[in-house]
């Protein structure tokens, strides 16, 4: 592993852990408080080596960065010390991974959708859906998928340059905050899909530049990276205000493809005889139909 590459996976767990322990207090670990002069709101290094059963000296070498080496029993008691979510848990492992040799080897990605996805998309006629990668470039959307989304395919901020990717668009382009209702919400799950895709594929110089990137260009991104949370993408309800058809309140689910590293299908499933599901169907009257459009390359 290069020097700036090594630096950067220390900085990556020293930040990481050191804010798990912060956030948690003696009360919450279950540990008794002597005294009203503790100097951090959180943990101390020692309080969370005693939870974890391991020496202050070798948790102070993790906290400062060097995973290498940790079995995962240690992976383990540090995850059930600093109470972490599997979201957490598995960035964790990551990290650890990384700091591997064979975990040092660039993570595989798949950068372009097979045909078989294409005709997938393109049969799915009655929802908005999309494949994109896990840097959020969107890679393929059918004719919905790209009516739903029609400020990010028409963002002057993608004139010039392609794919269509939504991290962009939600940072660098104030449209972003008239199109999703729940901007917060977006930024900041956003910021923990890329963080925690920075522990999966620590070599994606792709993801490197789009975090750099935001970071130079985003006051609101860049505070929110330096939280380094982590989340899983997996379903929930996103609202949007379309310039068409309104506002709508759409659920969602994430699949990965297996076949396909690091790609995932994307798509909206409003409840039948719901406003959503008629602001669709005549979303969709206004598009042309069985047509796949594809958004770019990766």
């Amino acid at each position: 592993m290069a020097g700036t590459d090594r630096n950067n996976l220390a900085a990556e767990v020293r930040e990481f852990l050191s804010t798990r322990r912060a956030r948690i207090t003696p009360e919450q670990a279950g540990l008794p408080v002597y005294g009203g002069n503790r100097r951090v709101a959180g943990l101390r290094r020692e309080e969370v080596a005693l939870l974890a059963g391991v020496s202050v000296d070798y948790y102070v070498r993790l906290e400062r960065g060097n995973l290498s080496g940790a079995s995962d029993s240690v992976l383990e008691a540090l995850a059930h010390a600093l109470q972490l979510n599997e979201a957490e848990r598995t960035h964790l492992y990551d990290l650890a991974r990384a700091a591997t040799p064979a975990g040092r080897r660039p993570t595989a990605t798949s950068s372009r959708v097979r045909p078989t996805i294409l005709r997938l998309l393109d049969s799915m006629t009655g929802v908005p859906a999309f494949v994109r990668n896990a840097r959020f470039d969107i890679l393929a959307a059918n004719a919905l998928g790209r009516a739903l989304y029609a400020p990010l395919f028409d963002s002057p901020l993608f004139a010039q340059r392609g794919p269509v990717n939504s991290a962009r668009f939600l940072f660098l382009d104030p449209a972003a905050q008239d199109f999703w209702v729940d901007w917060d919400k977006g930024a900041d799950d956003a910021v923990a899909f890329l963080r925690t895709e920075t522990g999966r594929a620590p070599h994606d110089k792709a993801l490197t530049d789009l975090i750099g990137e935001l970071t130079t260009k985003s006051d609101e991104f860049a505070r929110r990276w330096a939280r380094h949370d982590v989340k899983f993408h997996r379903s929930g309800v996103k609202n949007f205000r379309h310039p068409l058809v309104g506002s709508l309140a759409l659920p969602y689910e994430a699949m990965d493809l297996p076949s396909d590293p690091g790609l995932r299908l994307n798509f909206y499933t409003p409840e039948p005889d719901s406003p959503e599901r008629e602001a669709l169907d005549l979303l969709a009257s206004w598009t042309t139909t069985g047509t796949v459009v594809p958004a770019g390359n990766d």
